[in-house]
């Protein structure tokens, strides 16, 4: 059998939607998406795809084997799918008694387009093929696809806020499904036949419902019930508006082919799509087009301007996405400035030692190079009441905001339309000068309400970005501070070893032993100055890696030091045994725990040192018989920097041994008693090592 290529395009439609509808209805059974419905609404829904999808299987026989018997079956078919869809919206609006009455109205004339056409169609089938229709009929058809618009239309706008996001692919997939059967009954009243080429695809255009129908469903189980409008829907007529301007524009042009002639009805289809697709363009890259077009909408078919959820959570994420000072104001005036349609603007801070507000942001403005004092009228006005100032408004009637008197350089900013104050609290963190926007919008309250908590909410976020860089550099300071007592108190024994060495020369200064010891002395202590002043400039660790120290050696080296001070210090060392570390910083860590055991031990008393295993660590005991510490001290402030039981120190030799042992991996326990001694216990990790011979040194095993 041939098909005729118009019929083979409808063959391929229809089949795209009956695929499409079809394999729908499966999708919502097999993942059980109609589950959370009421009987009621899934049955409604169910019926409307299913005579869909009938309707495009009769409309595939029809042009497969056209017959008088399927064409009429096919137009039933059609006219029961749009049965059910009607049914299933208008059951959205709740029981018919409580309908609206604009929906009521709707109802009544859906009945009498369905009940015209079923008329029409019994009555074609003695007449004759039902495909010829007659104007009468097609109107008949037009009203049911307009209807179904309206209730679309009504269905979005009696929704809650929080059932719209679930709302709008229904809708506009219903609004696809409708849209087009508009255009194809429109141009069928006007030049009494059908168009050959938009019947055709007329199955394909239908299937391009589903897809959102899906978007909708994968949304959620509750999506068909949070399509219940619940509350009364007040009537709105945009679609009434663009319809009826459309089928004006249709009539014009029959009524001119009519009394004029020609056949230029096809010619001015195409002109008028040219046309159309040119006021696209037009609308896609002219920005003042689209403000303009977003104003008047706003204006005229919204009750209110704003979508603030929308808005706060784009602001928000505007906000959020940005981490440096200066990213973060230029996102505050873009944000402000988007709000109303705005293309430029500027940001003023608080800048310098006085304090005042300094221009930090000029986004698609000139810089103005004027500062703000702080305690300057406009400042105080801003602070005070917290209004966003109009400055067209001022210059008509400047009495309206009080005393205020705006500095010069403000009001001879002509490109200048609104003031709005970012605001904290009490506090003024700095204001945003908008220029005007690229579509007249007036300042109601609605808007400058908007303005005035959107600045509350950049405020905050300034006010954060402040305190946190304020914290960091606290944080730094706090951190140069404390390597700065560190790097003294390691000073303060160099001093103390030097003088001590200077001490002694004044007897010793003819010993060539004492020479050399000196020299090697302050050539050590040279050295650690290096290290030190390297560690305080860069932030360093010691030069040098983590490695293994023998302590046996470290010891020896504390107890000649001792007896260079002319004082006893004994030492018990099992083995030789090593941990890992920097062997200059954890000589100064033991050093300084046994300085101060010899600081609290009088000469008559004893001061030790004993070093060995403890299991797998290394233990290292340093204890005198000194005036010892209380126990209050011990638990709460001996290892806190700028505690000391000495007449004179800064308490952060012990702070910092703590910290160095535990960075090691090692802890430290102390025993102690008022006038009984103390013993401080470090266990360290055990290096294990092998010493091969006193000339090869250790050897990692």
């Amino acid at each position: 059998m041939r098909v005729a290529a118009a019929d083979e395009i409808t063959v391929y439609g229809h089949a795209l939607g009956l695929v499409a509808f079809g394999g729908f209805l499966v999708y919502l059974f097999v993942w059980r998406r109609l589950q959370s419905a009421d009987f009621a609404s899934r049955r409604r829904f169910v019926a409307a795809l299913a005579l869909t999808s009938a309707w495009s299987a009769a409309e595939i026989a029809s042009a497969l084997w056209p017959t008088r018997a399927l064409e009429p079956l096919a137009d039933l078919l059609d006219l029961l799918r749009y049965g059910a869809w009607l049914v299933f919206l208008l059951a959205l609006f709740g029981r018919p008694e409580t309908l609206p009455r604009p929906v009521q109205l709707l109802r009544v004339v859906a009945l009498a387009a369905l009940g015209a056409a079923a008329a029409m169609l019994l009555l074609d089938l003695w007449q004759g093929p039902l495909r010829l229709m007659v104007r009468p009929q097609i109107a008949a058809h037009l009203a049911l696809p307009l209807c179904g618009l309206l209730l679309v239309e009504q269905v979005f706008r009696g929704l809650g806020e929080d059932s719209r996001w679930n709302a709008k692919p229904v809708c506009l997939g219903l609004g696809v499904l409708f849209a087009f059967d508009v255009y194809l009954y429109s141009e069928a009243l006007l030049f009494a036949r059908f168009d050959a080429d938009a019947s055709s695809i007329r199955g394909a255009a239908q299937a391009l419902a589903v897809p959102f129908l899906l978007a909708a469903a994968r949304r959620g189980e509750r999506w068909i019930a949070r399509l219940q409008v619940s509350r009364s829907a007040a009537f709105y007529s945009a679609t009434l508006i663009l319809v009826g301007a459309y089928l004006l524009l249709m009539s014009a042009l029959g009524y001119y082919v009519r009394f004029f002639g020609g056949t230029w009805g096809r010619a001015l289809q195409f002109g008028l799509l040219a046309v159309a697709l040119a006021l696209l363009g037009v609308l896609v890259f002219s920005g003042a087009v689209r403000s303009r077009l977003r104003v008047f909408v706003g204006k005229h078919f919204f009750s209110y301007r704003y979508d603030y959820r929308e808005e706060w959570l784009r602001f928000t994420a505007l906000l959020s996405s940005k981490r440096s000072p200066q990213e973060m104001g230029e996102m505050i005036v873009r944000g402000l400035a988007k709000m109303v349609e705005c293309e430029g603007g500027g940001l003023w801070t608080r800048a310098g030692r006085d304090g005042a507000f300094a221009q930090v942001v000029a986004w698609n403005q000139p810089a103005v190079t004027h500062a703000e004092p702080p305690d300057s009228a406009l400042c105080n006005f801003l602070r005070g009441k917290g209004w966003v100032i109009d400055l067209d408004e001022y210059r008509i009637a400047p009495r309206r905001y009080g005393s205020l008197a705006l500095p010069t350089w403000l009001l001879a900013n002509n490109t200048g339309w609104v003031v709005v104050p970012l605001l904290a609290g009490d506090e003024l963190f700095g204001f945003v000068l908008l220029s005007r926007p690229l579509a007249k919008i007036k300042l109601n309250w609605e808007v400058l309400d908007l303005m005035k908590t959107a600045g509350r909410q950049a405020a905050g976020y300034l006010a954060q970005m402040q305190a946190t860089e304020a914290l960091l550099d606290a944080r730094k300071f706090e951190a140069f501070n404390r390597m700065s007592a560190f790097v003294v108190h390691d000073l303060k024994n160099i001093v103390a070893q030097l003088s001590l060495m200077l001490k002694n020369a004044e007897r010793l200064h003819d010993n060539r032993e004492f020479q050399q010891d000196m020299l090697l002395t302050v050539e050590s202590s040279l050295e650690k100055m290096r290290r030190l002043m390297l560690q305080l400039r860069e932030g360093s660790t010691p030069a040098g890696g983590v490695h293994g120290v023998e302590l046996n050696v470290v010891v020896r080296r504390l107890q000649k030091l001792a007896q260079a001070q002319g004082r006893e210090l004994d030492v018990d060392v099992t083995e030789r045994l090593a941990t890992r570390g920097h062997g200059d910083r954890l000589e100064r860590v033991l050093g300084h725990l046994v300085q101060n055991a010899l600081d609290a031990t009088p000469r008559s008393g004893r001061v030790w040192v004993r070093v060995g295993r403890f299991g797998g660590q290394v233990q290292v005991d340093v204890g005198d018989t000194g005036k010892g510490m209380s126990e209050a001290f011990v638990r709460d402030k001996l290892f806190r920097p700028f505690n000391t039981t000495k007449h004179q120190g800064m308490g952060i030799g012990t702070y910092e041994s703590h910290q160095y042992i535990r960075e090691l991996g090692g802890s430290i326990a102390v025993q102690s008693a008022e006038g009984e001694g103390t013993l401080m216990t470090v266990l360290l990790p055990l290096f294990e090592t092998q010493f091969d011979s006193d000339l090869m040194g250790l050897t990692s095993r």
